[in-house]
């Protein structure tokens, strides 16, 4: 049992990182900075993290 509590707090943590990292490249978005490092590096970390929660299941 603990280790699904675990294993349920990461997926957690995992499904916010994923929602902050989402709300930060629409912030960027709307000041039109698409373009920018900082975006193309959450984007990647978007896709990176939408991997992991599609492979736990979760989306």
């Amino acid at each position: 049992m603990e280790r699904l509590g675990r294993l349920e707090d990461r997926i957690a943590k995992l499904q916010a990182e994923y929602d902050q990292t989402v709300a930060s490249m629409e912030a960027l978005a709307a000041q039109g900075k698409e373009k920018t490092v900082t975006y193309r590096q959450l984007m990647g970390n978007k896709m990176t993290l939408r991997e992991i929660l599609y492979r736990m299941g979760c989306l």
